[in-house]
Formats: C-alpha cells, sequence, structure tokens
C-alpha cells in the first residue's frame, strides 16, 4: 500500500510534512517549526507521530520539536555530524545510511549547502524526496555556511534521481524564485508555463510544492547551471560548470 503524504504549513511560509504508512499506520513528520499545526493535523486523520525527520538545524525547521517530543513520544532523527545543533537525537544517522517507514526504506543524503550538515530524506518507493532548504520549487537556499562546490555536488546529486521524483522543500518562495528565474530565461516556454501554473496556484491559496523533479530540471536556474544555453545568459561560456552556479546563486542574494 502507498505512502500518503500530507503538505502541513507553519509559520508564515514553512512547511513540514506528514509521511503515513497506510499499511503499519507509522507516521513521520519532516522538520518541525512548529508543534501545534503537526498535532492538528495529525489529531484530524487519526495518526499517531512515531518519528521526527530533521532536515538542518535552522530554528524555523526545528523550534518545535520539544513540544512535539513531549506531545507524542515521537523518536527524533538527524544527522550525526551536525548533532551538537540539532534538538536531542534519538536516532543519528550519516549520509548514505537508511531509515524505514513501515516496509519502505528512507536514505539520507548529504545536501549541504545552505548549511553544513543538511540531509534530505529520500523515499524510493515514494518517489518523493524531501530537501528543505537545499533544492527547493524554481530555486536553492542561501549559501549560508557551505561553498559553492559542496552546494553544486549536492544539488547534483538530487539531479540524479528519478525525473519523476516528488521534491517537497520546506518553504513557499516558488513565487519569487520564479520571478529570479525569468529574469535569467525569459523565453523559457517551460518557465514562462510553470510561471502561470504557480500564479494560479497562489491565487487559490494552495501549495506550489511539491514539484517533479523533472519540472525543476526544465526550470530551477540552479539545476541548469551547467548548461552551454545558461552559461551564454550569464556571460561565461567557457565556465566550469560549479562556477556559473555560484555565479547564479550571487545574482540571487542581489536580486
Amino acid at each position: 500500500m502507498p505512502l500518503e503524504i500530507v503538505t502541513v504549513p507553519c509559520r508564515t511560509d514553512n512547511y513540514a510534512y506528514l509521511v503515513h504508512d497506510t499499511a503499519s499506520g507509522k507516521t513521520a513528520v519532516v522538520d518541525v517549526p512548529d508543534a501545534a499545526p503537526i498535532l492538528a493535523a495529525l489529531q484530524v486523520r487519526g495518526w499517531t507521530l512515531d518519528d521526527i525527520w530533521i532536515t538542518h538545524h535552522h530554528g524555523d525547521h526545528t523550534e518545535g520539536v520539544p513540544a512535539l517530543k513531549a506531545a507524542t513520544g515521537a523518536m527524533v532523527v538527524g544527522c550525526a555530524e551536525d548533532a551538537g545543533r540539532l534538538p536531542p537525537l534519538d536516532l543519528a544517522l550519516s549520509p548514505g545510511q537508511t531509515l524505514t517507514i513501515g516496509a519502505d526504506t528512507v536514505h539520507v543524503i548529504d545536501v549541504s549547502g545552505h548549511t553544513v550538515g543538511h540531509v534530505a530524506f529520500y523515499i524510493p518507493s515514494a518517489h518523493a524526496v524531501f530537501t528543505a532548504d537545499s533544492l527547493m520549487a524554481c530555486g536553492c537556499g542561501r549559501m549560508f555556511e557551505g561553498t559553492a562546490p559542496m552546494f553544486w555536488a549536492s544539488l547534483s546529486r538530487l539531479a540524479a534521481l528519478p525525473p519523476e521524483t516528488w521534491v517537497y522543500s520546506g518553504h513557499e518562495y516558488t513565487t519569487s524564485n520564479i520571478r529570479f528565474a525569468l529574469s535569467l530565461e525569459p523565453a523559457n516556454p517551460a518557465l514562462i508555463s510553470r510561471s502561470s501554473e504557480v500564479d494560479a496556484l497562489r491565487r487559490e491559496g494552495r501549495a506550489t510544492v511539491p514539484s517533479r523533479l523533472a519540472q525543476e530540471l526544465q526550470t530551477n536556474p540552479f539545476l541548469r547551471a551547467g548548461l552551454p544555453e545558461m552559461k551564454a545568459v550569464l556571460g561565461m561560456p567557457d565556465a566550469v560548470d560549479v562556477d556559473a552556479f555560484g555565479a547564479i546563486r550571487a545574482r540571487k542574494d542581489k536580486f
């Protein structure tokens, strides 16, 4: 039986995600900006929380963990290498290791760049990857702690996942990300179409995530940094891919 994934809006523009295994009844949550919206979503569905999976240490992804842990007794899972900056972990995992929810395997992927020690959770059977502030809808997170080579390597790992993968990112930043992407590729037909779709969703008050990785590869400037047409836009036709990525990130920081 498939996993059920529920998007839980938190704060102004954060998202948490409930992951529910319909066969076993096991439920996990990815990131906890606030406990209250997650507890409400669990109560409505009659689900019991078993796991809390943390992607990175920033407070807008972790501040609700103590209250949610106290209310549910759920096991807190996070990156072993960043354990000193995370809420107390019950299970510390390193990239390359796995955990399970029901019969489904969850892979821990290093996506450092936004922060060092940022991880994504990838569930192949559900065609789902939870990327928080690494790969975002038509964008990527600010490079607060990592380097351009580190971040480009992280995005390249995600880009290599099957194109049908759903990307569950951590914020509702898609409108502004598309505006920046259009400043680079105003004639990109996939991007123009996506802009219209996102505008319609936001008018209805609906989330613009998750998105298909295939769509990100067509429209996300950070994943397109290695393409000759993107390097031409940047005026860097002979640049190596990582330098083009760094140039795009620098432009976005000033946009």
